[in-house]
């Protein structure tokens, strides 16, 4: 859940008492538990730059703390999720009906020391609003556009709506949609409009979008702020660490390739062009620097002549750092299409690091697709094109990994040398079909390094009908690659 615009700044004291210091040794161990990397120094700098600041305005205290502990725009939704859990108002006010401590008295004052959430929310407080004066208060927030009539809003919509229980095992998710569902936002969304047309007539196209864009980004605003109440409620009913448990999700780059939702698979395209430019310029460095030059004999012996004709000084020739030839041969059947289609994408966009780059894919039948690829600006287009072009059904669509490799070894084993790097994509799930394993020895004795990458967890190699220990016997290396991480550390060996 997202934090909302920025709350009014209030000047106030700096503290570091030790409230403070325990919540912000609980946030980094909560930082750490989520997967972002944060150092004791890094630690110890988001304690100096706190003292810099004053401590009422949450927003300068939230990109204080980012500054000094993000490194990675990728991580910023998971920083972002866990201070919105460990630095959200707590107190009675946000207890849940009917839990012990819950009270319907005025609004308190964040703890000591803990960041406050700026201007005070109206409408928090007292007997709840009628549905019919909720429905008007949303209304008139809405087309003011009014922050702080928004935040009392979204209290009293959760308070009437989320049927919210203390100790209930259920996740905002759920309140969210019950709340979301009773205030309608649509129909008021279309009651604005037709309000604007009343008072000012016919106005052009581009103005009505403009004023639907603008109703519309209220309306998210609002529902981050409704998004904050519930995660505020169950935070007091549940506690920091239990709460940031509930939500803590995987890194872009910890995300399975196999399970991941359709909200991670944007996150991981995001994470996926910076990884490649990291990539390629680490693969040029590693070549340029990272070997000598065969040894040069006449040299070593001309430079022994000065002490005594013992060697003592080993010459070598400048080295000649020359680019892999690459072939990938994908399995694009469904259980791990999702993984091909990253490790193309993946290849291609460090393919000026390989003086060639081949791509085949195959289900039961093989078809090779670099074709695609080529002169072509956007990536997902040519992936499309695989899943929709390539000839790779021979019989009936199921993987057959030994009628892919005969057909590979039948058409394409002749243009496989010793500057050529294979790397097989896929689980080796073959229906119990025959391996033809021994054309993978072939390819080895031909090829300069054959690889095996797969998708599964290494637990459920060989087990039903995975055969990638048989296969994995005539390669250089096989590899669980389950996520971006996983990828870029193998990549990595293939300079």
């Amino acid at each position: 859940m997202e934090a909302v615009g920025p709350p009014e700044a209030r000047p106030g004291p700096v503290t570091t008492g030790e409230p403070l210091l325990d919540l912000l040794n609980g946030f980094i161990i909560e930082l750490r538990n989520a997967g972002l990397p944060v150092s004791l120094t890094e630690n110890l700098d988001a304690m100096a730059a706190v003292t810099h600041i004053p401590l009422a305005d949450r927003e300068a205290f939230k990109y204080a703390l980012a500054a000094t502990l993000v490194k990675n725009h990728s991580h910023w939704k998971a920083f972002e999720t866990v201070f919105e859990v460990y630095f959200s108002l707590r107190g009675p006010e946000y207890a849940i009906e009917g839990a012990a401590d819950a009270s319907d008295g005025d609004e308190e004052a964040p703890p000591e020391g803990q960041p406050g959430d700026g201007e005070q929310s109206g409408g928090g407080g007292g007997e709840p609003l009628s549905p019919e004066e909720l429905a008007e208060m949303l209304y008139q927030a809405l087309m003011r556009g009014d922050r702080s009539m928004m935040r009392g809003v979204a209290r009293q919509a959760v308070r009437r709506y989320a049927g919210m229980e203390p100790g209930r095992p259920v996740g905002g998710t759920y309140y969210l949609y019950r709340t979301l569902r009773n205030l309608d936002l649509d129909g008021v969304l279309e009651r604005l409009l037709q309000q604007d047309q009343d008072d000012e007539g016919e106005v052009s196209e581009f103005d009505q979008r403009l004023r639907r864009d603008e109703y519309e980004r209220r309306i998210d605003e609002l529902k981050a702020q409704i998004e904050a109440e519930i995660r505020r409620r169950l935070v007091a009913d549940r506690g920091v660490e239990a709460m940031a448990k509930t939500l803590r999700k995987p890194l872009p780059e910890d995300v399975d390739f196999m399970h991941a939702s359709r909200e991670e698979m944007l996150d991981l395209r995001r994470a996926l062009q910076p990884l490649t430019r990291k990539l390629a310029s680490r693969l040029a460095r590693k070549r340029r620097h990272g070997r000598r030059g065969p040894l040069d004999f006449r040299s070593t012996v001309r430079h022994s002549l000065s002490y005594g004709g013992v060697p003592l000084e080993p010459k070598f020739r400048p080295p000649r750092p020359h680019k892999p030839e690459i072939f990938v041969v994908a399995d694009i059947s469904g259980s791990v299409a999702a993984f091909a289609r990253f490790t193309l994408q993946l290849v291609y966009a460090i393919s000026n690091q390989f003086s060639k780059v081949r791509s085949f894919v195959f289900i039961d039948g093989l078809d090779e697709v670099t074709s695609y690829f080529e002169g072509v600006e956007d990536i997902a287009e040519a992936i499309h094109r695989v899943n929709t072009e390539a000839d790779v059904v021979w019989v009936d669509g199921h993987s057959d990994y030994g009628h892919a490799l005969g057909v590979f070894w039948e058409r394409y084993a002749a243009d496989v040398g010793p500057r050529t790097s294979v790397l097989i994509l896929g689980d080796a799930r073959n229906n119990y079909h025959a391996s033809e394993s021994w054309i993978l020895g072939e390819l080895r004795r031909k090829a300069r390094q054959v690889f095996w990458l797969n998708p599964e967890p290494h637990s459920y190699w060989d087990t039903g009908d995975s055969i990638v220990g048989e296969y994995a016997a005539h390669c250089d290396g096989a590899f669980e690659v389950r996520n971006l991480r996983q990828l870029e550390a193998f990549v990595d060996n293939l300079a």
